[in-house]
């Protein structure tokens, strides 16, 4: 009678053991078990990936891949060469990953970065930005008659759709729409500063593509967007920009034999 109690209690446990063993793994395979952390760290890598994680295709994904190694060690492949070097390079990345991730946990960005960082990004792209037109001819000449045909009363925007060689503005009249000055050749851009609100360059201005007439429209501050709105972005990119500091700084320090 104590025997049988025996066997009962542990035929119990090990009945309530069972379902505590599964819930660790998602299958068991020809015999090996595919654990849930293999299930977690697929759908991590999904998700990372901004695809859709579906628990039932997920767990097939996972038994399949095992089927697969199975094989794969079946057939001695774990032993060759070739596999055993993929394996040092995986095992160098991860152990990367797992130092920039440290990094960056034990360096969070504060509100004090993001603010200085935008100020200096704001700094970079404030200013003015210039509404021009333009005529852009091969010949000094040409250019030179042009700009005495406006001044005699010929329209700028007729002239420059039938005389520019840039298809772009010309078809619009010359018009090059709002932009800064760093977006123009240094001579072109420095001839457009120095134009008074409506008014036409004189003489002609040579730059690698030609002779340009230039008139400007309209000036006005560039409006940058709000801290609060580019602060996310900021906060995104700041950790990149950490990381790639602290590891060109341990490149520098490192002795290169």
């Amino acid at each position: 009678m104590k025997k049988y109690v025996l066997t009962a209690l542990a035929a119990g446990f090990l009945v309530a053991a069972a379902p505590a063993a599964m819930a660790q793994n998602v299958a068991i395979v020809n015999g090996k078990a595919v654990p849930k952390t293999r299930l977690d760290a697929l759908a991590a890598q999904k998700a990372r990936a901004g695809r859709p994680v579906n628990p039932d295709e997920l767990r097939q994904e996972a038994i399949t891949l095992e089927i697969l190694a199975q094989e794969a060690q079946a057939r001695g492949l774990d032993a060759s060469d070739s596999y055993k070097a993929q394996v040092e390079n995986a095992k160098q990345v991860l152990l990367i990953n797992e130092l920039f991730n440290d990094f960056i946990k034990n360096n969070p960005v504060s509100d004090e970065e993001v603010k200085a960082e935008y100020d200096k990004w704001a700094a970079a792209n404030g200013g003015k930005e210039y509404r021009a037109r333009h005529i852009l001819v091969e010949k000094e000449e040409q250019a030179k008659d042009i700009i005495a045909q406006i001044k005699k009363g010929k329209k700028f925007e007729d002239l420059a759709k039938k005389l520019s060689k840039d298809p772009g503005s010309g078809a619009n009249g010359g018009d090059l729409d709002w932009a800064a000055p760093s977006n123009y050749v240094k001579e072109f851009s420095d001839a457009m500063v120095a134009l008074g609100k409506g008014k036409m360059t004189d003489t002609p201005v040579k730059s690698q593509f030609g002779y340009h007439i230039i008139r400007l429209d309209d000036v006005r501050e560039i409006k940058l967007p709000s801290f609060e709105e580019v602060k996310p972005q900021i906060q995104q990119a700041l950790p990149q920009q950490k990381a790639a500091k602290f590891r060109d700084d341990l490149v520098k320090k490192a002795k290169v034999e």
